[in-house]
C-alpha cells in the first residue's frame, strides 16, 4: 500500500478524491474461521484506515471521501457476518473520520442496496419489494459519489446515504409485493 500512494503522491503531489469501495470476503458464523473474519475487516475496515492516514497530509482543500459501505449495515442476511461487520465498521469509521480530519476533508459513506451489475432486468417480487418497483443499478451509486465529491455537497460530512430504492423501510410481509415465506428446513 505504500507504494501505491508514495506513487500518488509522486506523480501528483495532493489528492483530492479517496474512494473506498472494496468486497470483503462474505461468510457467516458457521464457515467463516477467525483468519477469514479478521481478513474481511482488513479489506473493508483496516486498508481504507490506511490508505487515508497515508494520504490525509496530501489532501487538496475541499477535499472529500467517499467510503462504500452497504445497507447490510443496518440489516442481515443469515451467514453474513464477515461482510456485515466490516461493512458496518466503514460505516463507523466514515464519521469518526468526519470528525479527525475536520477542516481537511469531507468525509462520508454511501450504502448501497441491491445492485445488480450484470445489466439483468428483475420483475415480480424482486423489483415489488423495492418502492422504487426496480433493483438498482451501478449508476445509481456512481451519481451519489460523483455528488459527494463536488463541491456542491460542501455542507455534507460524516453522513451515511442508503441508496436501496428504499427497500430498508418497506415492511414486507408473506404474500406482499409477490413475496412468499417459505419455512427454511433443515
Amino acid at each position: 500500500m505504500t507504494d501505491f500512494t508514495n506513487k500518488i503522491i509522486q506523480d501528483y503531489q495532493h489528492v483530492d478524491y479517496i474512494v473506498n469501495n472494496a468486497k470483503p470476503l462474505f461468510k457467516g458464523i458457521d464457515e467463516c474461521s477467525y483468519d477469514e473474519f479478521n481478513e474481511a475487516l482488513r479489506v473493508g475496515v483496516s486498508v481504507p484506515f490506511m490508505l487515508v492516514k497515508l494520504l490525509k497530509d496530501y489532501l487538496n482543500p475541499h477535499a472529500s471521501i467517499v467510503n462504500i459501505s452497504s445497507s447490510r449495515d443496518r440489516m442481515s442476511q443469515s451467514q453474513s457476518e464477515s461482510y456485515t461487520a466490516a461493512k458496518g465498521g466503514i460505516y463507523a469509521l466514515t464519521h469518526a473520520l468526519s470528525v479527525s480530519l475536520s477542516g481537511k476533508a469531507r468525509v462520508n459513506s454511501i450504502s448501497p442496496g441491491w445492485i445488480d451489475v450484470n445489466g439483468k432486468e428483475y420483475d415480480g417480487a424482486d423489483a415489488l419489494q423495492h418502492p422504487v418497483q426496480r433493483v438498482g443499478k451501478p449508476e445509481d451509486i456512481a451519481h451519489m459519489v460523483l455528488f459527494l465529491c463536488d463541491e456542491k455537497a460542501g455542507f455534507i460530512t460524516g453522513e451515511n446515504i442508503c441508496i436501496d430504492g428504499g427497500m430498508s423501510h418497506l415492511m414486507i410481509y408473506h404474500d406482499d409485493y409477490g413475496w412468499d415465506y417459505q419455512e427454511n428446513e433443515k
